[in-house]
């Protein structure tokens, strides 16, 4: 049967596994809509906006290890779903993106929606951007598209497609193209590693990226149990294997000034698909590189590079192949009690996470306890923010849940964020996903509150303070979820958290529970913050880290 373009490129994406598009189409995409009706193999999920569908298909990939597609209406719908993009780019996830264009004789006239589509692309899809020139060769540039969005380390892969070439006659389906095979670390640079760990100076291993699973982990373990290094991740992993039985390995702290208390006593930093640490801004009389000048650092395996791989051979160079990781035992906190916190929602959440769940975290100040109160839980899944565009985790529930139904996905959420991308709660109702939602309502921009001290604003008046805040009308989040067939509740203490939690894990469907909590950093704590980070460096490092661990654990 002679195919269309849009049929053509739809077999294509089958043929590669892709299952699942996320999709806010428009008129330019309706012969893409008409050929889902042909493919039973491609589930459809509608996004009430493009920052859902985005970060739901990043939310896919994560946890499926394999891209979703996204449907995106002209070069409008592309820059909706930007913000997520950009948080997939910076997790170096793998979406493939179909845009929309007008046909291209159209282009001349200008029309309404006409747009530079290409250079909004580049921003997130710098390795792969590309207009369909003609059906006949669709199939081709879909093929292309698949690989490089696969290719390691993953990324964003971005083909704009003009309507005329989706509906003309033509297409040929294209089978799956091989991406490349990573290598490992040449020997080389495995006995410059091997020569640092050994020298007795004092080591660290920084793992990102895909070196945040578990064999990978257990590799790095042996190293660390047997010649004393540490373990550090790197500050919002893309996915973290994390819980009992494995090894406790601690986060590059948010705040520069507690990250470079981290490393102040590194001598060698060994990158394992992970960057050497920067500071998240640029502050007034503050480094941005945060690696001591006194630290040598060394990279094992680039993003592009087979982590565990490379791993297993720095394991035998070091003669850790028989070494024992220390792993963390089972230990969950005792139910919370009283009125309701931040840090005691984070308890709850410790106290009765389910084994095999997904863990999503985008609650910003208000989940700073979270990685102590579920270090010890059963084994989870952690998602964060890796490119701190907020928005990113309702979206990346929704496809994190699709990806895996079988699994309990909770996503711990700002109530500032939440309001990005809160389209996202129908989208779960309307697929009935195992997800549930909990909204810290502090009725503020929290994180902003401290980096308007940080960045050395001074005497901010009430115009400035004015937007940081969330009162005013205040939210209520609960009636919200309920409107968008979400079944949401309000809870002020800690005993209706945890009921709620219960009742949540109890009955099918998507749930949402609004955390009415102060901010974790009150007036006061902002007012003393600012001050004890400018004095960590004068400190000696013990209290420094002691520091730290309570600041951030």
């Amino acid at each position: 049967m002679m195919m269309n373009g849009a049929q053509a490129l739809m077999k294509t994406l089958v043929d590669a596994g892709i299952e699942v598009c996320f999709s806010n189409p428009g008129t330019s995409e309706m012969h893409f809509v008409a050929a889902l009706d042909n493919e039973p193999k491609m589930r459809a999920v509608l996004g009430l906006f493009e920052g859902v569908v985005t970060g739901a298909a990043d939310g896919y990939a994560r946890m499926a290890d394999k891209p979703a597609v996204t449907l995106l209406h002209l070069g409008c719908g592309l820059g909706n779903g930007l913000a997520n993009l950009h948080n997939a780019r910076k997790g170096k996830v793998p979406v493939v993106n179909i845009v929309g264009d007008h046909a291209t004789y159209h282009v001349k006239y200008d029309a309404q929606l006409q747009s530079d589509i290409e250079t909004v692309a580049r921003n997130v899809s710098p390795g792969f951007c590309r207009t369909a020139t003609s059906t006949e060769t669709l199939g081709q540039d879909v093929a292309e598209a698949i690989a490089a969005a696969r290719a390691k380390p993953g990324q964003v892969a971005t083909l704009i497609l003009p309507a005329d070439v989706s509906w003309g006659e033509g297409g040929v389906a294209v089978e799956p193209l091989s991406p490349p095979t990573p290598e490992a670390a040449d020997e080389a640079t495995l006995e410059a590693i091997a020569t640092a760990i050994n020298s007795g100076q004092k080591s660290a291993i920084l793992l990102g990226g895909h070196a945040l699973r578990e064999p990978t982990i257990m590799a790095a373990a042996k190293i660390a149990a047997h010649k004393g290094v540490t373990l550090l991740a790197e500050t919002f992993p893309t996915r973290m294997e994390r819980g009992a039985g494995l090894p406790y390995i601690e986060r590059i702290a948010y705040l520069a000034e507690l990250a470079m208390v981290q490393l102040s006593d590194i001598k060698h930093l060994i990158l394992v698909d992970a960057k050497a640490p920067v500071s998240f801004f640029a502050y007034p009389d503050k480094k941005s590189y945060l690696v001591p000048d006194s630290c040598q650092v060394h990279t094992l395996a680039a993003p592009d590079q087979d982590s565990l791989a490379s791993l297993s051979k720095l394991v035998t160079a070091v003669g850790a192949d028989q070494a024992q990781p220390k792993l963390q035992s089972e230990k969950q906190p005792v139910s919370p009690v009283g009125k309701l916190t931040a840090e005691k929602v984070c308890k709850a959440v410790g106290h009765l996470l389910p084994d095999n769940a997904i863990l999503i975290d985008e609650g910003i100040t208000s989940t700073l306890m979270l990685a102590a109160m579920t270090a010890g839980a059963p084994r989870h899944d952690l998602l964060t923010l890796t490119g701190g565009a907020i928005g990113q985790g309702l979206p990346n529930a929704v496809g994190a849940a699709i990806a895996c139904p079988d699994r309990p996905v909770f996503a711990l959420i700002g109530d500032g964020t939440a309001m990005y991308t809160i389209q996202a709660l129908w989208t779960m109702a309307r697929e009935q996903l195992n997800v549930t939602s909990i909204i810290f309502n502090n009725a503020a921009y929290s994180v902003l509150n401290i980096e308007l001290d940080r960045v050395g604003a001074k005497d901010a008046g009430d115009k400035a303070k004015s937007q940081l805040d969330l009162t005013g009308p205040n939210i209520n989040f609960a009636e919200m979820a309920n409107s968008m067939g979400v079944h949401g509740i309000r809870v002020q203490t800690a005993e209706e958290i945890t009921k709620a939690l219960e009742y949540a894990q109890s009955q099918p469907g998507p749930h949402l529970i609004e955390a009415i909590v102060p901010e974790s950093l009150n007036k006061t704590k902002r007012k003393i913050l600012p001050w004890l980070l400018r004095s960590m460096p004068s400190l000696p490092l013990s209290i420094s880290k002691a520091l730290k661990k309570k600041l951030a654990p």
